[in-house]
């Protein structure tokens, strides 16, 4: 950034303390530099413009009523963007004042495709046609950093032949008029890349043994219900889903029965003003910077001054027998130290926001951490016990802190225009099981996800331990008890794991409205427990609907080795709360198995126009699953090798099975997407082979592969190849990019 973008602008905590310092301020203080910064002139800068509002009538009768936006921006004698000065004690994400500007921007007279707010402290831009988040939100004291991107959007320059930036149609305000939100036709969703590191409110901000990604978790919350519902996950952890579905305008009720989960989802969600969180640290830091324990005497001394945390017994098959075995003296010298600092902090949200960064830094500074070959490190989570590094790590613990530190305060700011002290009661953390969620009322949730505990996956109890101990909290034999694990330190057996997931789904269904979703992450390689949630499901009155494969971008070792036993991500299970649910239809496992092989090979390999061996395996997983027969798959199929090479063509530089040429499907595949397959097909080869693509030619190629059930007349083959291809000349067609990904969307 160049020093030129920099700004002369007041000491915001000066503003915030300023009742003088209101709208007019903000408009000469803050508003006109940047306006004049982005490369704005007087006279592309209009103001307190007259606008009768086109939608609104007062009684029975139209009656004229002003709307006066504060700045309209031109460009070529066109408006482009609409800017509003707000208050700095107002909100300009949410409510109101977003409605307000929203009209300017949508007005008849106006319909620009972009507008922003701004209060002194905060700026925040919308687009007009969709405005559930702004696209671009930073506090005015972070403008420097954010300014190519302001640029980018709102500079005049920005804005080239204005003429085709115009809305076509006047367009009514969202609010006035919204489309019906039908729950019971909701598509399901196809995989979703994964953007584990785009967003800072989860990524480093929290550490947890297992994570939905969070924007997986979003776009399930905004394809199945819409802004004002209440979004459940009884089986919480440390708050994906609930932190997702705030940040998208839904209430959220987020359980679980470990209070170490309880703890990470209240802290993280706590609304702090951010100079006040950063000043609470500087002021800890330099308490503890002087009085840090470093020599031997001064480490023995601090041991006996500052309370430790609770010697708790750690589960069998430890390292070592009792939590603080798990740090040297200096390190829990260290952390008491620190902890007592933090403790005397007097607002509870700041208090536990730091406490929030010192959890995390406890996972770094012990005898479990050690340092990773490409730069990290790794602690006892990694190995799901606890084991002490054969070469412990040696961090700094007043830098790993303020590292840590740094993470908490930027998932917060990025919270903080969706989450403050008013959003935060759409928030219910309660510490339970899901085998009672007797608290909620029945039929009264709009949409439910969640990722339960699988079997001996994970004890989370057992391996949540150490930070129980230093965090103060009290985990009861009730609660072991309830913990829907196998195993486990109190050797819970797979009947008790069972009877509790079930309890779980039935009320489950209970509390969630009719014609609503479940989606349940399924991540486990027993089919036992995948008939348990459907069985049980469905004896409750769910209609399984589809469960969709979600990878984690990775392949793990054990999947190449095990390919019918380890699933390369994981499934969502989506069920739907219907008054005549259908029941799953299961195979009869005298039918001929290679027939059902084949078939799903090939139906997978029509609907991506070509698959890879692994989504040849996990889609044989999920049909094999869903009709019961993974058993007899993994045992006849163990090696799909024999099967591939014998019947399908595969591309070692792309890695993908697709089928010889000129060869049709030897099982039924829906006629539309057997259309597709060989259409793609056929206008790739001629692409390739630099020749012109006919469609009488077109049309003899494919037919004779299409003789494998309904056969398509010319004018189907038209509709699909209008999808997936442009016309060049008279009869000539070219596949085009944009075509195929609108077609798979249709048919996936």
């Amino acid at each position: 950034m160049t020093k030129s973008t920099s700004f002369n602008f007041p000491n915001f905590s000066a503003i915030t303390n300023n009742s003088d310092f209101k709208e007019d301020s903000v408009r000469e203080i803050i508003v006109l530099p940047i306006l004049k910064k982005l490369g704005y002139k007087q006279e592309n800068i209009v103001r307190s413009k007259t606008l009768e509002h086109p939608f609104l009538k007062i009684g029975s009768q139209k009656r004229k009523v002003n709307l006066i936006p504060d700045y309209l921006l031109k460009v070529e004698n066109s408006f482009v963007w609409v800017l509003d000065a707000k208050a700095p004690n107002q909100k300009i994400t949410t409510g109101d004042n977003l409605k307000q500007v929203y009209c300017y921007a949508a007005h008849p007279e106006i319909r620009c495709n972009y507008f922003a707010l701004c209060n002194g402290l905060e700026f925040s831009l919308f687009r007009t046609n969709d405005y559930d988040v702004p696209i671009l939100f930073f506090r005015i004291e972070d403008i420097d950093q954010n300014w190519d991107k302001l640029k980018q959007y709102l500079s005049p320059s920005s804005f080239q032949n204005v003429k085709n930036i115009r809305y076509e149609e006047p367009q009514k305000p969202r609010f006035v008029s919204v489309k019906k939100f039908d729950y019971a036709s909701r598509p399901l969703l196809g995989e979703i890349s994964v953007k584990k590191q785009l967003v800072s409110r989860h990524f480093g901000c929290n550490a947890y043994f297992t994570r939905q990604t969070w924007n997986v978790v979003e776009a399930y919350i905004k394809n199945f219900s819409k802004q004002g519902d209440v979004v459940l996950d009884p089986f919480g952890g440390s708050g994906v889903t609930m932190v997702e579905a705030l940040m998208n305008d839904r209430m959220a009720i987020n359980i679980d029965l470990n209070p170490m989960a309880i703890f990470i989802a209240k802290s993280l969600v706590a609304p702090v003003n951010l100079g006040e969180f950063a000043a609470s640290f500087e002021a800890v830091k330099r308490e503890y910077l002087k009085h840090e324990p470093t020599t031997k005497v001064e480490v023995q001394s601090a041991l006996k001054k500052y309370k430790m945390p609770s010697n708790l017994r750690l589960p069998k098959g430890s390292d070592v027998s009792t939590v603080l075995q798990l740090f040297t003296d200096t390190q829990l010298a260290q952390l008491a130290l620190l902890k007592s600092i933090i403790k005397k902090q007097k607002n509870p949200n700041i208090r536990s926001s730091l406490m929030l960064a010192f959890y995390n830094t406890v996972s770094i500074i012990n005898k479990t951490f050690h340092e990773t070959p490409r730069g990290g490190g790794n602690h006892f989570g990694y190995y799901y016990r606890y084991r002490i590094a054969p070469k412990p790590a040696n961090r700094n613990t007043i830098q790993v802190f303020e590292n840590k530190f740094k993470r908490v305060f930027n998932g917060k700011k990025e919270m903080m225009y969706k989450i403050d002290n008013d959003t935060i009661s759409h928030a219910n953390i309660v510490k339970g099981s899901a085998t009672n969620l007797s608290f909620i009322d029945n039929e009264s949730v709009d949409y439910i996800y969640t990722d339960p505990p699988y079997g001996k996956k994970i004890p989370y109890l057992d391996l949540s331990t150490m930070w129980i101990a230093w965090l103060d909290l009290e985990v009861t034999e009730d609660d072991y008890k309830l913990e829907a694990i196998e195993g486990g330190d109190h050797q819970k057996s797979k009947l008790e794991y069972n009877n509790l997931i079930a309890q779980s789904i039935r009320e489950m269904y209970r509390v969630l409205k009719f014609d609503r979703w479940l989606s349940f992450v399924f991540a486990h390689k027993d089919p036992e427990f995948w008939h348990l949630i459907i069985n049980t499901a469905e004896s409750c009155g769910f209609e399984y609907v589809g469960a969709v494969p979600q990878k984690n971008g990775q392949t793990s070792f054990k999947k190449r080795q095990n390919p019918f036993t380890v699933l390369s991500g994981q499934l969502i299970i989506n069920f739907r709360k219907v008054r005549s649910p259908k029941a799953i239809m299961r195979a009869n496992l005298g039918m001929d198995i290679s027939e059902i092989v084949i078939q799903t090979i090939e139906g997978i390999i029509a609907k991506n126009d070509g698959a890879t061996l692994e989504q040849i395996n996990d889609e044989l997983i999920l049909k094999g699953l869903e009709l019961g027969f993974l058993d007899l798959l993994k045992k006849e199929y163990s090696d799909l090798t024999p099967i591939l090479t014998s019947k399908f063509h595969y591309d070692e530089e792309t890695e993908i099975f697709s089928l010889p040429k000129g060869k049709r499907f030897q099982t039924y595949i829906d006629v539309k997407l057997r259309v597709k397959y060989y259409l793609t097909s056929y206008l790739r080869r001629m692409e390739r082979e630099n020749k012109e693509a006919h469609f009488d030619e077109i049309v003899q190629s494919i037919l004779p592969l299409l003789k494998n059930g309904n056969t398509p007349e010319d004018q189907t083959i038209l509709s699909v190849l209008e999808d997936i291809a442009e016309r060049v000349g008279d009869d000539c067609w070219r596949l085009t990019q944009v075509g195929q990904q609108k077609l798979f969307a249709i048919y996936q």
